[in-house]
């Protein structure tokens, strides 16, 4: 008997057969099955619906409507989590009746008081066309137009002057949601009411990132909806804190940064990171917004063009 045999004996283990490895399809290293399913479909178990599938709505006119319900929660869902900085932080929403215009916030109402009716429909020069005849941001208006007109898979964007913002490791779980997904804007230019820098901050997020953090001024995320993009931005305030909490203690020789590897960080992203899956993950926060507002920001009506 040799030694490894006795010791399989000893813990009542079945010797391994050594042999070749075969490549297996959706498959990674640690064995684990690679193949990413439909949207919520990654995380969800069970015979029973998933109370916050992303809707697939062919009107227009009431998509429009479930937009800006849901940007209206969105804003609420920041206010409660303490986003708001006096006229500074946007959302917007692409309208998909025209898709070439977009619904931005009216500058100067706060986040916890907004609703559908406050939305402001504006066209990619900034001329309101609809829904709220108010002021707009000329900061946000520049950035949001910029990113919208290169980025057509983008339909919402949310920005806010967060406390943290740095290039993110992946040290933990829900941080492998940015794995790949976000990128830094270094060269900080001043308040954004120069199309150059608006361009220069788009360009720097590149053609498929969906988070870019703005050092010296804030966070920016991007989704197909907005959903996503809300909740994108709630996961990277939170992470950018850890971050920072991380690099304040690590010099100090007590504590070793374990950064999630490659293999894994992948993997988690596609398993948790799809559009559909982020839109849920909001959804549970909307709710408590919905409640909470008696109907002020699921009122029906109609969001008119003129």
């Amino acid at each position: 008997m040799t030694t490894q045999t006795a010791v399989h004996a000893a813990l009542k283990l079945q010797p391994v057969e050594t042999r070749k490895e075969e490549k297996q399809e959706n498959v990674n290293l640690r064995g684990y099955n690679t193949e990413v399913k439909d949207g919520v479909n990654n995380i969800a178990m069970g015979i029973y619906k998933h109370p916050y599938r992303l809707p697939k709505i062919t009107d227009p006119f009431i998509k429009r409507e479930w937009l800006l319900n849901l940007m209206a929660g969105a804003f609420r869902v920041f206010a409660r989590k303490g986003f708001c900085e006096g006229p500074a932080g946007h959302i917007s929403v692409r309208d998909p009746i025209d898709p070439d215009t977009f619904w931005i916030n009216p500058l100067a109402v706060h986040f916890s008081l907004l609703t559908p009716q406050h939305m402001v429909h504006v066209d990619e020069y900034g001329n309101v066309i609809g829904g709220n005849r108010a002021t707009i941001n000329a900061a946000g208006f520049k950035i949001h137009s910029t990113i919208h007109k290169a980025r057509p898979d983008v339909n919402a964007i949310c920005h806010v002057h967060s406390r943290a913002g740095n290039h993110l490791d992946m040290l933990n779980q829900d941080a492998c949601i940015f794995y790949k997904n976000h990128t830094v804007y270094n060269d900080f230019g001043g308040v954004v009411l120069e199309s150059q820098e608006a361009k220069h901050i788009a360009e720097a997020m590149g053609p498929t990132n969906r988070v870019i953090i703005l050092k010296n001024h804030g966070l920016l995320t991007a989704g197909t909806n907005v959903g996503e993009a809300a909740y994108l931005l709630c996961l990277m305030d939170t992470y950018c804190e850890v971050q920072m909490q991380v690099d304040s203690v690590q010099p100090s020789g007590r504590y070793r940064r374990d950064v999630i590897p490659d293999q894994e960080a992948k993997y988690t992203y596609e398993m948790t990171a799809s559009a559909e899956n982020l839109y849920s993950s909001f959804c549970a926060d909307y709710e408590v917004e919905v409640v909470a507002s008696n109907g002020a920001i699921t009122s029906a009506t109609s969001y008119h063009t003129d």
